[in-house]
């Protein structure tokens, strides 16, 4: 089964790459139906925005297997955004307003690169409070990623962030913590990348009541879950929806932030994810550039040997976590189908009762 984009229009990168994909107009969508109808909040910046979200739309068709899923495209208000990335949101976004009167299943919010070093003074923070508390009303689960996760936790709980001396960048092995429905099979340990100067600790989570399901000593906790009213939320401080070449752009990207001049320290190679070829190659590289720095200096990057060496390594713990959140999804809406259901019947059996009641009641007079 195809993943369903609901709109109008569907992004060109997906249609080229999935071109038996559908398109739902809004008008027409079949919210009764049993596929999971999902709200996509994208707010990645403007170079990372496309890649992002087709990291979730593959990483949704992989998981979905037989399962229609339905997603709609939001993103937050507040976001800097240049005009190609606004553009890119009024072709193919739907405005925030939308989100509040539409029945959805679940809500998936990504993070960004934060300006501030409270979250609380981000531009977009009223925004993305306001979609954290429509989500625990109007979801049966809800996916925060990355800084959104630190978003959640801190507006739900209070639960401040914490720098770290350096950035947690990689691909690192987590062992499982706890038996959970979203942990279910494919082994005792799972594979995340990871990227982030920030995190959230375990004990501040468990004192203020999560559950923390995926965690090492060596990158902290990475999966984390705590029930809100009706909907359950799952926080990744990783990314499973990472394509293979995520991180090599990331740290090409720090490199190039490095040359000029907008960081201190040449940026570190992230642990885990480059095979001993390619780490050899990237080493000679900062070698070469030493303390010089200048942007030309990229031109003799091995960029084309590296990316034919990359391998998504994580790609079966991701479909894994999210083929079990969909199947959770999918047993609630089933399990409120039914209750709907037998408030049904039982009101027809009450109706029935008193009509009943009605004809064998003696004529007055």
């Amino acid at each position: 089964m195809p993943l369903i984009i609901e709109g109008s229009r569907v992004p060109t990168r997906w249609l080229e790459r999935k071109p038996a994909g559908r398109v739902v107009p809004i008008d027409k969508s079949d919210t009764n139906s049993g596929s999971i109808r999902i709200a996509l909040i994208n707010n990645m910046p403007d170079a990372a925005l496309e890649d992002t979200e087709l990291q979730f739309f593959d990483l949704l068709d992989a998981a979905s297997e037989n399962l229609p899923v339905v997603v709609k495209l939001f993103s937050l208000s507040g976001v800097p955004r240049a005009d190609r990335g606004m553009r890119h949101l009024n072709s193919f976004y739907s405005e925030l307003e939308e989100l509040w009167n539409t029945p959805f299943d679940a809500l998936i919010m990504t993070g960004t690169e934060p300006k501030c070093a409270d979250l609380r003074e981000e531009p977009y923070w009223a925004t993305l409070t306001q979609v954290l508390d429509w989500a625990v009303e109007n979801t049966a689960s809800t996916i925060l990623s990355c800084l959104a996760a630190h978003a959640g936790v801190l507006h739900n709980d209070g639960i401040d962030r914490h720098r770290l001396d350096d950035k947690r960048f990689g691909v690192f092995e987590f062992p499982k913590l706890l038996n959970h429905q979203l942990t279910a099979g494919g082994g005792e340990r799972v594979r995340f990348p990871h990227s982030r100067w920030n995190e959230v600790g375990a004990d501040a989570l468990a004192a203020r009541g999560y559950q923390v399901l995926t965690g090492s000593a060596e990158a902290g906790v990475d999966l984390f879950v705590k029930q809100r009213k009706k909907s359950l939320f799952v926080h990744f401080q990783g990314h499973p929806e990472y394509g293979a070449e995520t991180l090599f752009k990331e740290y090409r990207r720090d490199i190039r932030r490095f040359l000029h001049g907008e960081r201190e320290n040449y940026p570190s190679m992230p642990k885990g994810y480059f095979d001993k070829e390619s780490t050899c190659s990237l080493g000679s590289f900062q070698r070469f550039i030493g303390s010089e720095r200048r942007e030309g200096l990229m031109e003799n990057f091995p960029e084309a040997a590296v990316v034919r060496t990359l391998k998504k390594t994580w790609q079966s713990s991701a479909t894994g976590i999210y083929g079990n959140w969909l199947q959770y999804l999918l047993s609630k809406k089933e399990n409120t189908s039914r209750s709907r259901a037998m408030g049904v019947l039982r009101g027809t059996a009450h109706r029935s009762s008193l009509e009943v009641m009605v004809r064998s009641r003696p004529a007055a007079g």
